[in-house]
């Protein structure tokens, strides 16, 4: 029954992409993450830079540009590979930044019938993503001695830790902006295990690079229909 409303919920948003809204943000949060990557990218090579690898690669090969040059492309694969792990607070910090559009404009076209939700004041939607974004990345780095000690088991772990604590989010913002905060953390104990499926099922996606891309407005907005069931259901 979980898999069932969760990807009934990731269609119905899948559906609405070609949405003006949903296409306004999947552009702004597009534009934003590869301005992220690029500058992920630059930072990388500028602390090669500072540890002499540029010097060190003209003197084993000459200074025909040729080692400058394996090591740019070799950079640029590196950051490809950890948007694997960036995209995962690109998506929390997502939350507080688009997430009241996408749930507006999925509102407007599948919950017409309902009056307009109480706006997150900025100040505290940010408070919120910058405590979420450390609890974020402290458990990740807890969870890297977890990797090291049973590394065939990494990929299940970090889409499990990351998931939950995804979907907790997702779902919290989605819901408070309706049922105010009391009332999102009830409805989110009350199903705890749905939401929890649901945000394994976008971490799973943001560990694939360039499709990582779209999760997290579709993750916005499917939650908000998984918030919207969940709370007729209750």
């Amino acid at each position: 029954m979980a898999l069932g409303v969760i990807f009934s919920s990731f269609f119905k948003a899948l559906g609405q992409l070609g949405d003006p809204r949903f296409r306004n943000v999947l552009f702004l949060g597009l534009g934003l993450t590869i301005g992220l990557l690029i500058a992920a990218y630059f930072g990388l090579l500028a602390v090669l830079n500072t540890l002499g690898l540029y010097d060190l690669a003209a003197a084993q090969m000459g200074e025909g540009g040729w080692g400058a040059w394996i090591i740019n492309a070799t950079s640029f694969f590196a950051i490809i590979l950890l948007s694997v792990f960036l995209m995962v607070p690109v998506a929390s910090a997502f939350t507080s930044l688009f997430l009241d559009r996408i749930a507006s404009a999925v509102e407007d076209r599948h919950f017409a019938y309902l009056p307009p939700a109480d706006p997150v004041p900025f100040s505290e939607a940010m408070k919120d993503t910058v405590n979420f974004l450390g609890v974020l990345i402290g458990a990740n780095i807890l969870a890297l001695l977890i990797y090291l000690a049973l590394p065939p088991f990494a990929p299940l772990i970090f889409w499990g830790l990351n998931g939950f604590l995804l979907g907790r989010e997702y779902f919290f913002i989605a819901a408070m902006r309706r049922i105010g905060r009391d009332g999102a953390k009830e409805l989110r104990r009350e199903h705890f295990a749905t939401i929890w499926l649901a945000g394994t099922l976008m971490a799973i996606p943001l560990s694939v690079p360039l499709v990582n891309l779209l999760i997290p407005i579709l993750g916005a907005a499917t939650f908000t229909h998984l918030f919207h069931t969940l709370e007729e259901r209750s």
